[in-house]
């Protein structure tokens, strides 16, 4: 029985023929063309002015904060349901990540708990936008005007979703995103900061190589990082924005394969929702199972795995985690990341492949 992977990358335009320059031109490092042209092609199609490339997402995040300016001492709002990268980051940078619950619809950042959780040592806020569905951004911006904070969106997840008509990226004063192999646009590892500030851009541009100043070579007038991404990488990433528009096409006709095959199952499971104005790009076509807890859920995910179908749980929230462990209350997290999982989603996928996923599920929820 042929196994079904949970995420694959696709890597079928110029990559190989990009790669193969690099290789034949000796521009393997972190110099060439491919980069400037991948950061182009990159903030073209968030609508940002700028792009900034990282080795991945992680140091993408760290990069943006370090520019940001946060401090040890400050507290940065993010959700409690996120990959542990984005509370990491703040911790990089001696900051405090401040938790907060999550909608049970899109298991987002609730903006109605934001503001309760705003302190005197409050830098900024980071909503992520989760497994491809954009955090409600236009309460959140508000927010930060009201409170002169500032906003740093991980989109991570979420390469091309979009809040009424605009894409995640450009909203906040920067984003930042992910490139690891299993993501919509992929390098193999990588990531970038997308912002509209000239600015920030040139903070990014100076603490991403090294701190080096651009017009006096080997004086460094900050402590910087070695965040840059090399020629390789951004030459695959490249060809992978040729055909972004293809490969998100992809995953929303994958999403309608499984509404339609889950109809039957609907009092069972939960779906994923859209919520008006927001396109929801599926970078993993999530459900939820409507009873049971962690326990329930692991003996599906087990099914799934006999019958060589590959799922992911919901990731953990911060607060259940021995590094950022508390006592707070998070009862919409509590009660439903530990029902949730990720099914398989990726381009490759087939109607036959959605079919047995379902046929699989169905048997291990004993219908």
């Amino acid at each position: 029985m042929n196994r079904i992977s949970v995420a694959q990358p696709k890597l079928q335009g110029n990559e190989r023929k990009y790669v193969l320059d690099c290789l034949d031109t000796n521009w393997i490092s972190s110099n060439g063309k491919y980069i400037g042209a991948f950061e182009e092609a990159f903030a073209a199609f968030c609508g940002t002015k700028h792009a900034v490339a990282a080795n991945n997402g992680t140091t993408a995040l760290h990069l943006a904060l370090v520019a940001l300016d946060l401090q040890p001492g400050d507290e940065v709002i993010i959700p409690t349901v996120t990959y542990i990268a984005t509370a990491n980051a703040v911790k990089y940078c001696g900051a405090t990540p401040v938790l907060v619950d999550v909608c049970a619809d899109t298991m987002n950042i609730d903006p109605a708990e934001i503001e309760r959780h705003i302190t005197p040592r409050t830098r900024g806020i980071i909503p992520v936008h989760l497994y491809g569905h954009a955090a409600d951004m236009t309460p959140i911006m508000e927010l930060a005007r009201k409170h002169k904070l500032w906003v740093l969106e991980d989109a991570a997840e979420a390469h091309g979703a979009e809040v009424q008509g605009q894409r995640v990226g450009g909203i906040g004063d920067c984003a930042t995103f992910s490139f690891f192999g299993n993501k919509i646009v992929t390098t193999g590892e990588g990531g970038m900061v997308t912002t509209n500030s000239d600015e920030l851009a040139a903070r990014l541009r100076l603490y991403r190589g090294q701190g080096v100043d651009p017009k006096r070579r080997y004086w460094f007038p900050v402590i910087g990082y070695n965040y840059r991404m090399t020629n390789i990488q951004a030459a695959i990433g490249l060809a992978q924005m040729e055909t972004i528009d293809a490969s998100l096409a992809e995953r929303q006709a994958l999403a309608r394969m499984y509404d339609e095959a889950l109809a039957p199952l609907q009092d069972l499971l939960v779906t994923p929702t859209t919520r008006p104005g927001m396109h929801h790009v599926y970078w993993m076509y999530t459900v939820f199972l409507r009873s049971g807890g962690e326990q329930e859920r692991e003996a599906v995910m087990q099914t799934l795995e006999a019958n060589g179908i590959e799922s992911r749980p919901v990731f953990y929230p911060m607060h259940v985690l021995p590094p950022y462990l508390e006592d707070g209350k998070y009862p919409v997290a509590d009660e439903w990341a530990q029902r949730g999982m990720n099914l398989p989603t990726h381009q490759f996928l087939t109607r036959e492949d959605v079919d047995r996923v379902v046929a699989v599920l169905a048997k291990a929820l004993g219908r």
